[in-house]
């Protein structure tokens, strides 16, 4: 079965007044899955029957996977910090995000999620969080979380927590940045390997991104940040830049984005930043844009048009949409699935194989990775991811 792409809606076509009444009383709700319509229903569902269910997981804490709704639960938990191109707004302000992303787990993995936004941007306050409420929940899913606090956030949280763990700003953009990469190479007949690719972004993620080329078999990534290329002669660079730069950039290229970009295969954006279009009028032959920033993309996708091959942006009103939700509703899917207690890095290389192989027979230049709304897409990503799991057990 193949899926018809997804008619691109203009954002003109989208009024004030028709996102608010959207988010009228919030995008969630909570669903019975046991009835509660008799005195019997009552029974078994609270008092007294209740009470042997209590019983039996304070004498096998195992059995709470079984009997609650915790084994197919995920968090997604926010700071507030960094939301969308909004910056730190705070936690209340990042609600409404939070509580979209927990619709889109129900809406495509079929998995119950909540937001919860905290009121500190102290790691200890939100790793302590986390692990006094560690039995309410199956999954974490970090959000809108700053750099490089992220980093240590989600490492401190993996190593608290026993269940699967994600930054999806860091690796749900590294999953599907890969997926639309091996999609363009594929059209284009070419190989990730012979990649020359420069990344606009050294947040988390760019970091991210550039851990999953170079475990791709990328071995040519130059890294950029505010002030220019991420090289180890600078003297500006903080413990995360420093630790970028001693993996990137191989021939020790220095300048900026028009230095980077001169001959270079491959453009992936992920920062607030401009590239000029003589930069990308630079770059070599059959080249390929990815400018992922939103609302705002780094080069606008007409203007790179005139001199790349394949362009591509996170946005909906354009061909090529690069979107998260291609990844993390069939990571956590399939990680649960199979019982994992972690995000493994090959759970998420078999995650963005899988993307891609889902229109492996309908690849075309605007078409290098599949619609998010594509129905075949969380069944592959979820197989694949817990076949990775088991496989890693």
């Amino acid at each position: 079965m193949t899926s018809t792409p997804e008619k691109s809606v203009s954002a003109r076509e989208i009024t004030s007044e028709d996102i608010f009444r959207a988010h009228e009383s919030g995008k969630l709700s909570v669903g019975l899955s046991a009835p509660l319509e008799t005195q019997r229903d009552l029974s078994i569902a609270y008092t007294p029957g209740v009470a042997q269910v209590c019983t039996a997981i304070a004498e096998d804490p195992a059995l709470r996977k079984d009997y609650t709704w915790t084994s197919r639960l995920v968090v997604v938990v926010s700071d507030g910090s960094a939301v969308l191109g909004l910056g730190d707004i705070g936690a209340a302000a990042s609600l409404p995000v939070m509580e979209g992303k927990s619709a889109l787990f129900k809406r495509f993995a079929g998995l119950d999620s909540i937001p919860l936004v905290i009121d500190s941007k102290d790691p200890d306050v939100i790793v302590e969080t986390l692990v006094r409420m560690r039995h309410s929940f199956g999954a974490v899913n970090l959000e809108d979380i700053s750099a490089p606090r992220c980093f240590e956030i989600e490492r401190r949280v993996k190593d608290a927590l026993d269940c699967p763990v994600m930054h999806d700003d860091q690796h749900g953009t590294a999953i599907v940045a890969l997926a639309a990469l091996r999609g363009a190479c594929t059209v284009q007949q070419r190989e990730l390997r012979d990649l020359r690719v420069v990344i606009s972004g050294a947040g988390a993620a760019g970091v991210a991104i550039t851990d999953i080329l170079l475990a791709s078999g990328v071995s040519d990534v130059v890294v950029l940040d505010s002030k220019g290329i991420v090289s180890a002669d600078r003297s500006d660079l903080t413990e995360v830049k420093k630790a970028l730069a001693a993996r990137t950039n191989p021939v020790g290229r220095t300048g900026g984005v028009v230095e980077a970009l001169d001959g270079a295969d491959v453009f992936l954006g992920v920062s607030a930043g401009t590239v000029p279009e003589a930069a990308v009028a630079s770059m070599a032959p059959d080249g390929i844009v990815f400018a992922m920033s939103n609302p705002n993309p780094e080069i606008h996708p007409e203007v790179a048009q005139k001199y790349a091959a394949i362009v591509a942006t996170g946005r909906s009103d354009f061909p090529n949409q690069i979107n998260n939700v291609l990844a993390f509703p069939g990571v956590f899917k399939g990680a649960l699935d199979a019982g994992a207690r972690a995000i493994t890095e090959e759970m998420k290389l078999a995650a963005a194989e899988a993307i891609v192989s889902v229109i492996a027979d309908e690849l075309a230049v605007d078409r290098i990775v599949p619609s998010p709304l594509d129905p075949r897409v969380v069944p592959a990503v979820a197989a694949a991811v817990a076949a990775a799991a088991r496989a890693g057990e």
